[in-house]
């Protein structure tokens, strides 16, 4: 029988220009100036038939790329991708839909880095019969190793797609899907077959079906944005017709947490994401910013002024006196609490500068600093197992992007030029990174690969800022 398959809407929120302005004076200038700154689930019908890859990638001697995952070297997978069976009596949008679904799953692979993929033009030299065995010989002369063949055609008013994964050695079938939707869902169709391919082959979900919020002012408003993992399908998903931003997701993607002056003042609120309901967490004050959901999403952190100094408090997903963790004299904001649960990176002035530092999340003990280079760190990212950050560090007037990896201590820089590079945000399998390039008053949100390889450019019409990727689809 046909199992339903939910993908739920995740959200985030933006920084612009005037958002900058806030966080940065909120650092660099002293307590009291800083506190007068003005400041629905799509069903898709499936039919049945290890280890996420990272950044790093090397070329082999025999011209295959080397993925590093985990630590291990492999070589990507040589995947015969063969021109999609579309029905003859698909017309209109349908056959629009047909040819958006193959095309994004032709992407899809593209991005995920673990296949080699040789499409119709590569294989145009082969003469095929449609007798499946010679057929696979054919595939396999050119050095494939697997072969996913699909069909597109329609039942009623839906859209059908099938695809099948073959094992070319064996001639064994090791994938066979079928996805029914709306023509409006072709994209999100090509997405589910994706990652049950790279689920076949790693054993988790790929980033294909993951969302990413961000903000901005295309609408006028600072308002929140909803996009697919690649950048397509834009479109906002708060109507506050106030600025908004600094959100964050809870782990299981149910709720996003984000500032808004929604109320006159900024605070912390986070919506529901099946109801779209919105929600204060805490309000009270001058100033509450930056939250982030605790492990269990049963809690948010965030900086808040209410003893006057800003610094990083914690409470229920709704409270009326949060807990203080901080007490320097220096400004603390922008915390981040690790996948584990047990650590808050956040940016702190105790020494002087902006810097990123480490916290026990149970009491805000063991405070230890990470930064060191450049005159102003902040807006620390964990990757998915907690063994590194990514934040941005300023280097004269541009923020570059800096990685530290937290076992060994040792940083290097994954973007860097003659732009301002900011509010980073890991992946949720660690191989990605999305980000913002600012230039002057006009900002962007771009993503790259974990070692700053193939940066591409998500968001184009306003400014838009602040993104956050949101957590892998669960199975």
């Amino acid at each position: 029988m046909p199992q339903p398959h939910r993908l739920f809407v995740r959200h985030h929120l933006p920084a612009s220009s005037r958002w900058s302005g806030v966080r940065r004076a909120v650092l660099v200038a002293i307590a009291a100036a800083a506190l007068l700154i003005p400041v629905a689930p799509t069903a898709i019908a499936q039919t049945p038939a290890t280890d996420e890859p990272t950044a790093g990638q090397q070329t082999a001697p025999n011209g295959d790329i080397v993925l590093e995952i985990d630590g291990r070297a492999r070589r990507q997978l040589r995947l015969a991708f063969p021109e999609a069976d579309v029905d003859d009596g698909l017309r209109g949008d349908y056959l629009a839909a047909a040819r958006e679904i193959e095309q994004t799953l032709r992407d899809d692979l593209d991005r995920m880095r673990l296949f080699n993929t040789m499409g119709p033009t590569e294989l145009s030299v082969l003469v095929l019969t449609g007798a499946q065995d010679r057929d696979f010989d054919q595939y396999r002369s050119l050095g494939n190793e697997v072969v996913l063949l699909t069909r597109i055609s329609q039942d009623g008013d839906r859209i059908v797609l099938d695809g099948w994964g073959y094992d070319l050695p064996s001639k064994q079938s090791i994938l066979g899907k079928r996805y029914r939707g709306t023509v409006d869902q072709a994209r999100l169709l090509a997405h589910y077959l994706a990652d049950a391919l790279h689920f076949q082959f790693m054993g988790r979900p790929s980033l294909a079906l993951t969302s990413i919020v961000f903000q901005s002012d295309r609408d006028g408003y600072q308002e929140l944005y909803l996009m697919d993992y690649d950048g397509q399908n834009q479109r906002r998903i708060t109507g506050h017709k106030s600025t908004s931003g600094y959100g964050t997701w809870s782990p299981r993607g149910d709720a996003i947490a984000y500032m808004s002056y929604f109320s006159g003042t900024p605070g912390i609120y986070y919506v529901e994401l099946s109801t779209g309901e919105k929600l204060p967490v805490y309000r009270e004050g001058v100033l509450n910013l930056s939250p982030s959901f605790s492990a269990d999403g049963s809690q948010v952190a965030f900086a808040s002024s209410v003893d006057s100094n800003v610094d990083v408090y914690i409470c229920p997903r709704s409270c009326t006196t949060p807990r203080r963790l901080t007490t320097s004299r220096g400004i603390d904001t922008n915390p981040a609490i690790s996948p584990d649960g047990t650590q808050i990176a956040f940016t702190s002035s105790r020494s002087g500068r902006p810097h990123i530092y480490v916290m026990n999340a149970a009491d805000g003990s063991g405070v230890r600093r990470l930064s060191f280079e450049g005159n102003y760190n902040e807006g620390a990212s964990w990757n998915h197992d907690g063994s590194k950050i990514v934040y941005a560090s300023r280097v004269g007037n541009r923020f570059r992007l800096l990685v530290t990896d937290l076992i060994d201590l040792t940083t290097r820089v994954v973007a860097e030029g003659p732009r301002s590079y900011e509010e980073p945000s890991f992946s949720p399998d660690g191989g990605n990174i999305v980000y913002t390039v600012r230039d002057g008053q006009r900002s962007q949100v771009w993503s790259m690969n974990a070692d700053g390889s193939d940066p591409r450019q998500l968001t184009f019409q306003g400014s838009s800022s602040a993104p956050s990727w949101g957590p892998l689809p669960r199975r």
